[in-house]
């Protein structure tokens, strides 16, 4: 059965009102649409830019089905939604994606399984569910490995580096004493992602690979499009654009990949989500990841994703407010080709993302130089 499109003036409710969610209700605020969300913060970033937002827990189904009666199609900004929950929204109204690409995308474990299983290129990697078990991987691995959980982290919460068998304990006692994945350490020459959007009817859109830089495990910049070998660009979105249609997703898709010292491409993880490596794309693309995320769920046409000018962006952590007098916004406001983005949030703490800087350049470096002198006058 074909899916029908929700069209301007429909009423497109999120699952999240992070950053995320503030910038996608934005988008479609522009498109036409009314918007409503769910968040458990009761000052999430997207309340002020929201025509309702439901203070609840993501394991709330009442609340999501209040929320799904009032909306024409459901989406989502965070995979730390139950699986209940998605499906009590998908009682009332579509919910994409759905949680059939969220139960396999929220646990660590069944998610490099499934790639496993599609013949997507992994790196060496073993599940653990017990301190001997951590242990007796850590040592098959060579020692050197990242543990991570299971379920739930982000931006480096939720792991742990290891540089042999005999810290599996203090990990496991670190990483709360649940299930965790194992993955070797490599030799990283290149980090980079691939945004697809996919609609109901299957259509896709996959915008150039993005070069990524992360400073303790958070994204610290980004490129856009990515200067990598055309080799490595094609075979990124292939397999990007493999994933999406292997997983049906209904939405956005980020596949996260590592690019080898030996020139092989492995596949890290995958975000069912609008995500921090694209968010240039506002400044570089006909269509930003945002607007193409509403046009995704809606069912409209997906947008163009040319690369109309190089950008890049650069985090800025809460760190910076944390200084004296907070950060002077107005010197880097006052270069040329550099914008600023504020998520709205009340309160800065270390290593919390507050917002990020874009700029635009004539090539991809000359758009990093650009963003990261504005960075510099703010003291990064």
């Amino acid at each position: 059965m074909t899916a029908r499109v929700v069209l301007p003036g429909g009423t497109l409710g999120i699952l999240g009102g992070g950053q995320l969610g503030r910038m996608m209700a934005l988008a479609a605020r522009t498109l036409g649409y009314q918007v409503q969300a769910l968040d458990p913060d009761s000052t999430c970033p997207a309340r002020s830019v929201v025509d309702r937002c439901l203070t609840a827990s993501f394991s709330d189904t009442s609340a999501a089905e209040d929320l799904a009666r009032s909306c024409d199609v459901v989406t989502l900004e965070i995979e730390k939604v139950s699986l209940a929950t998605l499906n009590a929204v998908a009682r009332h109204t579509p919910m994409r994606p759905g949680a059939d690409v969220l139960s396999v995308v929220q646990h660590r474990g069944r998610q490099k399984a499934w790639l496993a299983k599609g013949g997507f290129p992994l790196g060496p990697w073993r599940e653990a569910n017990s301190e001997a078990e951590l242990s007796s991987a850590i040592s098959a691995m060579g020692g050197k490995c990242f543990i991570k959980s299971s379920e739930g982290g982000y931006d480096g919460r939720g792991q742990y580096e290891v540089k042999g068998a005999s810290e599996a304990a203090v990990a496991w006692k670190e990483l709360g004493e649940r299930s965790v994945v194992v993955e070797a350490a490599l030799d990283l020459k290149a980090e980079l992602s691939v945004l697809v959007a996919r609609g109901p009817d299957g259509q896709l859109a996959v915008y150039p690979p993005a070069f990524n830089h992360h400073e303790d495990r958070i994204l610290a910049w980004s490129l856009l499009p990515g200067p990598l070998p055309e080799a490595v660009l094609s075979q990124a979105s292939q397999v990007a654009r493999d994933i999406t249609s292997g997983l049906k997703v209904e939405g956005l898709l980020v596949v996260e990949m590592f690019l080898l010292g030996d020139g092989s491409l492995l596949v890290n993880e995958v975000a069912p989500r609008p995500h921090n490596s694209f968010h240039s794309t506002e400044v570089a693309c006909l269509t930003s990841q945002f607007e193409q995320a509403v046009r995704a769920v809606c069912n409209l046409p997906l947008g163009s994703v040319e690369v109309v000018r190089p950008a890049a962006i650069v985090n800025l952590l809460g760190d910076l407010w944390l200084n004296e007098g907070g950060p002077r916004f107005e010197q880097v406001l006052a270069m040329p080709g550099v914008r600023l983005h504020l998520y709205g949030k009340r309160d800065a703490r270390k290593g919390r993302k507050m917002g990020h800087l874009s700029a635009v350049g004539s090539t991809p470096e000359d758009a990093l130089t650009r963003v990261q002198a504005a960075a510099r006058l703010l003291g990064m």
